[in-house]
Order: C-alpha cells, then structure tokens, then sequence
C-alpha cells in the first residue's frame, strides 16, 4: 500500500500541494482528477522522488520513501510513467523498452516481461526498430507505458495517459490500464479525463489548488453533482 501522509510541495515561492493524505492500496485502481495546476502531477512527481522541497512523509510497503532518490523510489517497485511521454526520439523501440529495464539483472525475467509488454502493445512488436521519435502520438505513448512496465514495477504511476489522443485510443489506453491491473498492478492515475478515470478507479480524490477537496469510489463520485458540474460537462 502507498499511503501519502500530509504532503507539501513548494516550487520556489509556490506552494503546489497544501498537506494532502491519501491511500493507494495494493490491487487498486487510484485516480486523481482536477484542473490545470490542481498539483496531480506534482503529488506524482513527489512521491517518485522527483521533487526535493517537500514535507510530509510518503510511504511505500510500510518504509518510508519520502526522501528516497527517483533510482530508490523505481528499485522500491513503484514506477512513474510521466505526462508528454519522454520517450527518447533518436532510440529504437526496442532500446527505449530495455531502458526501462535498466535496474534489473535477471535476464529470464526481463524477456519475459517483454513478451507481456508486446502481448499488450502488439504495434511496438512490429516497430522494435523504428526510431521512437517517428512513432504516432498513440504509439509514443504506448512506448511510455512499455517502458515503464519493463522494471516489473508493483505500483505505476500514470501522467495523463490520454493527453491529446483520439477518442479510439483514448479507449484503447483505458482497457490497457484495465488489463495492467488485472495483471496484479497497483495504478495510480492523473488524467484529466474524468470521465473515462472514474469510471475504471476503484477510488478518486479531487484536487483543487493543492488541496484534496472531495473523495470516494470512483462509481459514487460519477454521480456527485459537485464533480458533474466542474469535471463531467453538467
């Protein structure tokens, strides 16, 4: 279980997250929904260890990894897929999935994580050798995804997985997440999508200018007038 216990964030003079808790427990589905410049991709970022001035206490499996490198945080089991996707344009398909796969030695287990990572993406089995940066915007992210799979991660963290993406890829990203967490993966996911979030999570929080303002199961929070007006359109 990751439980994040009142954490803060300051980008310089900007304090983006306001003392936030929350649960993801193990086998679940987490969504985190709110505006622009809420502070979801900042609580993602923070507890992958990419963000240095914070306080509050993030912990992973009972440790606590608030102060963790983003190298300790990966080895830890818990995996960052990051919004835009940052794939390496200029590398094969190929190359950027066993870069994901960079902390690992056992070689059998590696090629058996590829053989999943293709049975999900069948389009990145045919383009191993196709330079990343020449993919489609739904292929690139589709590498992002791989490549973050490839460290056999227990937790994954998703940025905006849709962003930008035609409504059948939209739908097609859902499923995959879907069958990520059927394979045993604990997801944690910001996506400003809300609809299509709440209606794979298990629970939802609701962020607004760093601070949590609503939560529930992601069922009861598609239903709350409050979220239907500021996130669904009415």
């Amino acid at each position: 279980m990751l439980e994040v216990e009142a954490l803060h964030v300051h980008y310089g003079g900007i304090h983006a997250l306001k003392g936030i808790s929350m649960e993801v427990p193990k086998g679940k589905i987490v969504t985190l929904i709110g505006a622009n410049g809420a502070g979801k991709s900042s609580t993602l970022r923070a507890i992958a260890g990419l963000v240095k001035d914070k306080r509050g206490r993030v912990r992973w499996n009972g440790g606590d990894v608030t102060q963790m490198t983003p190298e300790s945080v990966l080895r830890s089991g818990i995996a960052l897929c990051p919004e835009g996707r940052r794939i390496f344009p200029h590398l094969t398909v190929m190359e950027n999935l066993m870069l994901g796969a960079y902390i690992r030695d056992d070689q059998v287990g590696v090629k058996a994580t590829l053989d999943w990572v293709f049975e999900l993406f069948p389009r990145l089995k045919e383009r191993t050798w196709q330079k990343g940066g020449t993919l489609s915007g739904g292929e690139q992210q589709m590498l992002a995804l791989g490549r973050a799979l490839m460290s056999q991660p227990d937790l994954v963290m998703m940025d905006e997985p849709s962003l930008g993406l035609a409504p059948l890829l939209v739908k097609e990203v859902f499923e995959i997440i879907q069958a990520i967490n059927v394979e045993g993966k604990t997801v944690l996911l910001v996506e400003q999508n809300a609809f299509a979030a709440l209606k794979v999570a298990d629970y939802a929080y609701v962020l607004e200018v760093g601070s949590l303002v609503l939560d529930g199961p992601g069922s009861k929070l598609l239903e709350d007038p409050r979220v239907k007006e500021a996130y669904l359109g009415g």
